[in-house]
């Protein structure tokens, strides 16, 4: 499907983590071992936060082994908090519209998995999107679609509630199609305060997501490493699967669980549970 990853702590040349780590973003868009496929090779994505006016996005159509601007670039960037993603496309088309995060006002958006049979329930929940924000759409993908529901369902206010009505009205939605099993999904979302999770499949086991444990810990196990060493309090990291292999260092996000990192690197956790309702 695909791979992501988020950063809230302290500002990092975005490099450190794309590619600097044993098994970081771009090294699992060519080897992922958790993942639905090995290559995530259809188009690359970048959403940071720094000194300007919300975020700055970057969307390449190449592998992002293979960006030499993706490598130029986040050498010199450096952001207290951003997402990347890798795509291995399903059924929408290879092109820059398509590649994550999307981007609303402040807001980034991040998905990995599928909706089942988009095709059969696209019209219908693209109708259900809010009509000021319709023109917004410029891609294919189901993932866009998502977003667009959760900002009609009240994303800017209460993120995950968003998302759970917005899962909810999906899997209401596939019911009336007859379509079984609609979700398979990791999310992530910011505003560029706070980094927001879930990891939920309406059946069967999701796709992986993790977070970083906390700084003290990190420190503690491994205190050989020097580089794990210079790690700040308050950073935090959720990825789609682990950049090391060293023990001790990443939790597993529970399935149907949404977590909440602040700044600090504190981490939230509770039950995603999908419901339909509509704002009044």
């Amino acid at each position: 499907m695909c791979r992501w990853m988020g950063w809230l702590g302290e500002a990092i040349l975005i490099d450190e983590l794309l590619f600097k780590t044993q098994h970081g973003i771009v090294d699992q868009s060519l080897h992922s071992r958790m993942g639905a496929e090995p290559t995530n090779g259809d188009g690359f994505g970048l959403g940071w936060y720094g000194d300007g006016d919300g975020p700055g996005v970057y969307h390449s159509v190449a592998p992002a082994w293979g960006d030499a601007n993706l490598r130029e670039l986040a050498a010199h960037i450096e952001s207290p908090l951003f997402l990347a993603h890798v795509r291995a496309a399903i059924g929408s088309p290879i092109q820059g519209t398509n590649c994550h995060p999307f981007r609303r006002g402040r807001w980034l958006f991040v998905h990995n998995g599928y909706i089942a049979d988009f095709h059969l329930l696209r019209r219908d929940l693209m109708l259900a999107i809010e009509p000021t924000q319709f023109p917004e759409v410029r891609g294919s993908t189901d993932t866009e679609v998502v977003f667009h529901l959760a900002l009609t369902l009240g994303l800017e206010a209460d993120p995950l509630g968003a998302l759970e009505r917005t899962v909810g009205l999906i899997e209401a939605t596939a019911g009336e199609h007859g379509v079984g099993a609609p979700v398979q999904a990791t999310f992530g979302v910011s505003d560029g305060t706070c980094l927001w999770a879930v990891r939920y499949a309406s059946e069967g086991p999701a796709r992986s997501l993790f977070a970083s444990v906390d700084v003290d810990t990190v420190k503690r196990l491994h205190p050989e490493n020097a580089r794990l060493q210079q790690v700040s309090e308050g950073d935090r990291v959720i990825v789609s699967e682990p950049f090391s292999d060293l023990p001790g260092l990443w939790q597993e996000i529970p399935e149907a669980t949404a977590v909440c990192v602040r700044r600090g690197g504190v981490l939230e956790e509770r039950p995603f549970v999908p419901r339909v309702e509509t704002l009044a």
